[in-house]
């Protein structure tokens, strides 16, 4: 098992914002204890550097059950899996060069367009004179380019002028990364959960992101994210029509990607109401009940245990096929 843990690097001062996107104890404990569930025999690795300490001393495993987000740049989730495909040892979820990809929402975002696929109008803004060359029309929606769980998205993401987005501009500038700005989806919010890989995949479900009066807003930022449970509803999406047609933009989406074993897609309607690729999240939180992929799995009558033991039967099953 190879994860960044939270606490590990708030121990190193490492802040609040910048350790969020790593995982808790209560959520490697949860796999490992699924795991053994499975008559599988994990082994708690730790980071990346780790990793390769222990790589350079000669161990090696059957697989990986890889979650690390990696620490720096904007191919850090591809580390792990590029470090283990070095020493030709098998790992679960994408490759590094999915991996890579789909951390970048722009990059991502070309490939989804490229497919012939929804997904709203965007530019890259890397210095504040790129705000002049904007030809969209407002209201807009900024947030970081290879940022996960929310960070660096708040109230003031949503954007009605000019002025707005060079403030958010050179608050984002504490990422140290290029700002997404993209033309704002109003519509409602559902997020849905792939298993398997390639001709395999399949949906497993989708719900909707209903955010409450109490969140005090209706973006789904960062600070609503962390406190989802008094914030968020998470209905399953009933109305089979609009359900249809948001799977079958994910599923396309996943497989245009080229995802491997699992992923989580998020979409919103536009405003025509029609499904509109957001991002794609290749390492999807695995926390059996705070996570979103699991929350998926649970309403389909799929316990945390045989969720993991389909991601991991995935990656066999794959490694397997290619020997």
């Amino acid at each position: 098992m190879v994860y960044d843990l939270r606490t590990d690097y708030l121990a190193e001062g490492y802040s609040e914002e910048n350790a969020v996107e790593f995982d808790s104890e209560a959520t490697i404990a949860a796999l490992e204890q699924a795991l053994r569930h499975l008559e599988h025999q994990p082994e708690r690795i730790g980071h990346g550097r780790t990793l390769c300490h222990r790589l350079v001393d000669g161990d090696r495993w059957d697989l990986v059950f890889n979650i690390a987000e990696g620490v720096r740049g904007r191919s850090r989730e591809a580390q792990v899996p590029a470090l283990l495909e070095m020493f030709n040892i098998p790992y679960t979820f994408s490759d590094p060069l999915v991996c890579a990809v789909t951390l970048d929402k722009a990059v991502t975002k070309k490939l989804v367009r490229d497919a012939g696929l929804n997904t709203p109008d965007f530019c890259v803004i890397r210095e504040l004179d790129d705000t002049h060359g904007i030809r969209m029309g407002y209201p807009l929606f900024a947030k970081p380019i290879a940022e996960g769980t929310g960070k660096g998205i708040d109230q003031s993401s949503h954007l009605e002028n000019r002025d707005q987005l060079i403030r958010l501009c050179k608050l984002l500038k504490r990422f140290d990364t290029p700002i997404l700005v993209e033309e704002f989806l109003p519509g409602r919010e559902f997020t849905v959960g792939i298993l398997g890989t390639g001709k395999d995949a399949r949906v497993l479900g989708t719900m909707e992101v209903e955010i409450l009066p109490e969140a005090g807003g209706t973006i789904y930022s960062l600070a609503v994210k962390e406190h989802c449970e008094e914030l968020v509803k998470y209905p399953e999406l009933a109305d089979v029509t609009l359900r249809t047609e948001v799977e079958e933009l994910a599923l396309k989406s996943y497989l245009a990607l080229e995802c491997r074993d699992a992923g989580r897609v998020d979409i919103r309607l536009d405003s025509e109401n029609k499904p509109s690729f957001m991002e794609l999240n290749v390492l999807p939180g695995l926390h059996p009940s705070h996570s979103d992929l699991p929350i998926i799995a649970t309403q389909q009558g799929m316990s945390y245990t045989e969720l993991i033991g389909a991601i991991v039967d995935s990656a066999l099953n794959r490694t397997f096929k290619a020997l």
